[in-house]
């Protein structure tokens, strides 16, 4: 048995977060616990693998989007990401209140899989220019493709979206597995994929180890001897390359599209997504470390940055140096009215 219980406030935890190379300032869990189905679900910002208990409480956050918007304002800027769906959002709108708190923060937000209940009405999201919102599904254990009837859901209002899974050796790291599901993810309306290295911490052995167990007993042995008796840390980046060249062959993008605060201007919007597309192709651990520290000063820059370019201004306010000075000017001009 699921039993809600009432948070005394919002549940918003601060932090330098990262969604395959996209900057996060903040989580908010609409419903925080780990309680109901599904047995384990897969985190893609930690990128671990999260047991659940068949029964238990959840904490549920307030139905004011005024209430969410003020525990943001006490995060740094930057785009945010909204978790933690219950199975009573249709009753209970926590979820939507959380999204809509963080669009009135004045912050872009990541949908991590949201449910129908919890998304706004048709029309609500606009059109022409980078989106307020963008959806990203995840895969749970014993799942083959994601739920099409959910991609759906968030394609009729206008917003992108599209998956996350963990490539695990000897599980969801060969074609036999990725594959089938992306040629799912694409026909069910996703945009892009992100086949992410997991953790490799002792705890993600272990519950990776009781997921597949529990969803394949026949497979448990020979997965717990791969899990624990070989290196296959060595493995994974290969392994998610091969995944990101399937998607690529699909025409699904290899970084979701970074969203965009309401009233932010569409040049410091686009030097930050573009700041961060180069840090996530970086090679270069310290150039990527100074491009991820550009992308915050733009979002907690409050000028804007489209004016001081056309102004001749850009190079002196911006404190990167003159190589990423440019890279991000570039963006500025395709901006440009």
């Amino acid at each position: 048995m699921i039993v809600y219980e009432e948070a005394p406030g919002p549940v918003v935890r601060a932090g330098e977060l990262d969604l395959n190379g996209r900057r996060i300032a903040a989580r908010a869990f609409a419903c925080a616990g780990e309680a109901g189905p599904p047995a384990f679900r897969f985190d893609p910002v930690e990128r671990r693998i999260v047991p659940r208990r068949a029964s238990g409480a959840l904490a549920v956050g307030p139905v004011s989007p005024r209430s969410w918007s003020a525990a943001f304002a006490k995060t740094a800027a930057g785009p945010v990401i909204v978790e933690g769906a219950c199975r009573e959002e249709e009753v209970r709108g926590v979820y939507l209140a959380a999204s809509e708190g963080a669009l009135d923060s004045g912050r872009g937000v990541y949908l991590l899989d949201p449910p129908p209940a919890g998304l706004p009405g048709a029309g609500a999201e606009r059109r022409d220019g980078p989106p307020a919102r963008v959806a990203v599904f995840t895969w749970a254990p014993g799942e083959t493709g994601p739920d099409p009837a959910a991609l759906e859901a968030v394609r009729l209002r206008g917003i992108p979206a599209g998956v996350a899974w963990p490539v695990i050796p000897g599980w969801t790291d060969g074609p036999a597995f990725f594959r089938p599901y992306l040629e799912a993810a694409r026909a069910a309306g996703a945009g892009f994929a992100l086949p992410l290295a997991p953790a490799g911490t002792p705890e993600f052995r272990r519950f990776a180890v009781e997921a597949r167990g529990a969803v394949d007993p026949a497979a448990a042995e020979a997965f717990f001897d791969r899990m624990h008796h070989s290196p296959w840390e060595e493995e994974i980046p290969g392994a998610v390359q091969a995944a990101r060249a399937a998607a690529d062959f699909l025409g699904l993008s290899p970084l979701p599209p970074r969203p965009a605060a309401p009233s932010e201007p569409p040049g410091n919007w686009r030097a930050a997504s573009r700041l961060e597309e180069a840090a996530a192709g970086s090679h270069d651990e310290h150039r990527a470390a100074r491009l991820q520290a550009a992308v915050r000063w733009i979002d907690s820059c409050a000028r804007d940055l489209g004016a001081i370019h056309r102004e001749g201004n850009f190079s002196r306010a911006f404190p990167f140096g003159p190589e990423l000075a440019r890279e991000a000017e570039s963006a500025l001009a395709e901006a440009a009215p």
